[in-house]
C-alpha cells in the first residue's frame, strides 16, 4: 500500500471510530432519557424488615410513582450480603437490577472477607447515597444504667465487662460496639446472632446487656418503653430523638459510628444512565414525603450524587479496615 493510501486509511478508521462513538453515546443518552420502560428491581441483600429493607420500601414506592413503571423489592439475604450482591454484579448492566447497598456490603466486607463471589472494588458503579441509619446505644428498660457514663462505669466494674448483641461478626452492630469499648476504654463481651432481629429479642429478653442497632429498628421497642436509649453514635443528634445525646456529647469525644444505605448499579452500566438514575432518586430522596417518612423512623435522607457516594465507601472502607485489623476481628 502506498503512503498516501494508508495515511487514507487511517484517517478513514479514525473517521469511522469517531462516527461509532458518537453513534453509541447517542443511544446511551436516548435510553438513559426513555429509561425505564418495564419493571426495576432493587435488590436487598438481607432480610425484610431491617433498617435496609425498610428504607428501600418507602424508596422503591416514591421511584415507582415517579417512573410509572413497577419498582419491586427482591430480598436475597445470604452469606453478609455477598449473595444478593453477587446476583446484581452478575446482572446486565442496563439499569433494570440494582443493589441496595450497605456500609458492610460495600465497605466492611472487602476487609472481612478474604474470598468474594465479585471483586468489590471492580463488580459496581456508585449511583446514590440514599440515606444515613444512625445507630443507637441501648439497653434493657431493666438495666441500672441511665446514661453511657454510668453505663461505661458499669463495664468497669462486672469482670469481663458487659455483652452486647450484634447481628454477626462483622456487622455494624459489631464494629460500632468495637469503636466504642476502644474509646471508653473498657472491654465488652461479643454475642453474635444470625440477624439483628434475634440480637434485639434477646435485649429485650434481659439476655444480654446492650446492644447497638439503627434508630429504624429500635423505634418501636424504644417508644413501647422495652428499651432504654444512652446514646446517639453520630456526630448529630437524630431528629426522631432529640434528646438523646450523642457518644461524643456524652462523654466519648470525636466518636462517629454510623450505618447508610445507597443504590449502585452493576459495573459497566452506562454514564448516561447512572446519571440519570442518580438524579431520579435524589429528587425523589429530597421529596417532602420521603424526608418526613426516613426522620420518622430514624433515618437521614441525603440523596447524593454517584461520585460523593463512591467518596463515603472508600473512606469507611480505609476506617473499618484499620479497625478490623487493630481488632483482630475475624468471621465465624
Amino acid at each position: 500500500m502506498k503512503p498516501l493510501q494508508v495515511v487514507a486509511a487511517a484517517a478513514l478508521g479514525c473517521f469511522i471510530a469517531v462516527q461509532t462513538q458518537a453513534q453509541t453515546q447517542v443511544q446511551a443518552q436516548a435510553q438513559a432519557a426513555a429509561y425505564p420502560v418495564r419493571t426495576v428491581t432493587l435488590v436487598v441483600p438481607f432480610a425484610p424488615g431491617g433498617g435496609t429493607d425498610t428504607g428501600t420500601r418507602i424508596l422503591a414506592q416514591q421511584l415507582s410513582q415517579k417512573w410509572r413503571q413497577p419498582v419491586v423489592v427482591e430480598n436475597k439475604p445470604g452469606a453478609a450480603g455477598m449473595i444478593g450482591a453477587d446476583t446484581v454484579a452478575r446482572a446486565t448492566p442496563d439499569g433494570y437490577t440494582l443493589l441496595i447497598g450497605n456500609l458492610g456490603t460495600q465497605s466492611v466486607n472487602p476487609s472481612l472477607y478474604k474470598k468474594m463471589p465479585y471483586n468489590a472494588d471492580k463488580a459496581f458503579t456508585a449511583v446514590s447515597l440514599i440515606a444515613e441509619l444512625p445507630l443507637l446505644l441501648v439497653v434493657n428498660q431493666n438495666s441500672p444504667a441511665k446514661s453511657l457514663s454510668e453505663l461505661v462505669a458499669l463495664a468497669k466494674t462486672k469482670q469481663g465487662g458487659l455483652s452486647y448483641s450484634s447481628s454477626g461478626s462483622g456487622g455494624s452492630m459489631h464494629l460500632a460496639a468495637e469503636l466504642l469499648a476502644s474509646g471508653t476504654a473498657t472491654k465488652m463481651l461479643h454475642v453474635p446472632y444470625k440477624g439483628g432481629g434475634p440480637a434485639i429479642q434477646d435485649l429485650l429478653a434481659g439476655q444480654v446487656d446492650m446492644s447497638i442497632a439503627t434508630i429504624l429498628e429500635l423505634n418501636s421497642h424504644i417508644k413501647s418503653g422495652k428499651l432504654r436509649p444512652l446514646a446517639q453514635m453520630g456526630t448529630t443528634r437524630a431528629a426522631a430523638l432529640p434528646n438523646i445525646p450523642t457518644a461524643a456529647e456524652a462523654g466519648v469525644p470525636g466518636f462517629n459510628a454510623t450505618s447508610w444505605m445507597g443504590l449502585l448499579a452493576p459495573a459497566g452500566t452506562p454514564k448516561e444512565l447512572i446519571e440519570r438514575i442518580s438524579a431520579d432518586v435524589q429528587e425523589a430522596v429530597n421529596t417532602p414525603e420521603i424526608r418526613d417518612k426516613f426522620a420518622s423512623l430514624g433515618a437521614v435522607p441525603v440523596g447524593s450524587d454517584a461520585a460523593g457516594f463512591q467518596r463515603l465507601i472508600d473512606a469507611d472502607r480505609s476506617k473499618y479496615a484499620k479497625l478490623i485489623k487493630e481488632k483482630g476481628i475475624v468471621v465465624d
